[in-house]
């Protein structure tokens, strides 16, 4: 809720009417669209009904919400990752993707443009380099750069940038799609593994585990893929893909606390909002204690 409460904060700035509004006009908009919006993504339709744009505005990673339109930031690029091929209805090419880190957190930007991929290919772009990105879109908390987005260097000075998304600590019964949170929870079920083919990049092969979690506010059903299944299970890569070796791994996660961070998705099979893990890490008493003394 935090991308959220910053949106409608920034349109009542800029709007001048007050928050408490601004949320009814959110909530008149989702449900004239039958609820198949996020608040996010109202509150986006409201701010350009009320003629207001953030098309100029650069904005800090933090601030990047979901179905966030035309966004523009500026970061470092902390970690890159060579083009693929893909192949998807009847269409194919080649897409590319990085991390980009600024001083308030880290997001995946993945290029779709033949342009920007070449920018990789040819080295103009590698890690440590300052970018610009104009007319981005947020989807699934990527940001997503088509052909009408731009993308160049920057003189930007950084003194330190966030090698990882930041997470506000969060709970199942309170988080709504769209939402990213950091959750300490149980493992309190799991489900066979599943090893599926790769929709973008034919002939690739990749590896899902979903689980039931229980952070004493909720039960969520999580899912997790390929590196965190492996942090989760402690599985080298060809174990990775060994359905015998995972399913004899799995039985020992119950009742395993842990601390997750990731996404609520809306599973279009279910209809039901998921947690999409993204970072797995062990839960310490002792770190526990610290954050709590901090307080």
């Amino acid at each position: 809720m935090d991308n959220y409460i910053n949106l409608v904060e920034k349109i009542s700035r800029y709007s001048g009417l007050s928050l408490e509004e601004i949320d009814k006009k959110v909530e008149a908009k989702k449900l004239k669209l039958s609820g198949l919006i996020s608040k996010e993504g109202a509150a986006q339709i409201v701010a350009a009904e009320l003629g207001i744009s953030f098309e100029n505005e650069v904005i800090k990673i933090k601030d990047l919400t979901e179905g966030l339109r035309r966004a523009n930031v500026v970061g470092k690029i902390t970690q890159l990752f060579p083009p693929k091929e893909f192949s998807k209805n009847g269409r194919s090419g080649k897409f590319a993707s990085f991390m980009l880190g600024d001083d308030t957190s880290n997001v995946r930007v993945v290029l779709w443009d033949s342009n920007h991929v070449s920018l990789i290919e040819s080295g103009s772009l590698a890690q440590g380099n300052v970018v610009e990105i104009r007319g981005g879109n947020v989807k699934n908390n990527e940001l997503h750069l088509s052909a009408f987005s731009d993308i160049k260097p920057s003189e930007y000075k950084f003194d330190s940038v966030k090698e990882v998304s930041v997470a506000q600590a969060g709970d199942f019964a309170s988080s709504k799609e769209g939402d990213t949170a950091k959750v300490r929870a149980f493992i309190v079920q799991t489900f066979e593994p599943r090893i599926f083919e790769s929709k973008k990049n034919v002939g690739e092969k990749g590896v899902l585990l979903n689980v039931v979690l229980d952070d004493g506010s909720a039960t969520m059903r999580s899912v997790l893929f390929g590196e965190n299944i492996k942090k989760l299970l402690d599985v080298t890569d060809e174990e990775l893909f060994s359905l015998e070796v995972l399913n004899s791994k799995r039985v020992n996660l119950l009742g395993d606390e842990r601390i997750f961070t990731g996404n609520f998705r809306l599973n279009s099979f279910s209809n039901n909002v998921e947690f999409s893990v993204r970072n797995v890490e062990p839960f310490s008493i002792e770190e526990a204690i610290k954050e709590f003394e901090k307080v």
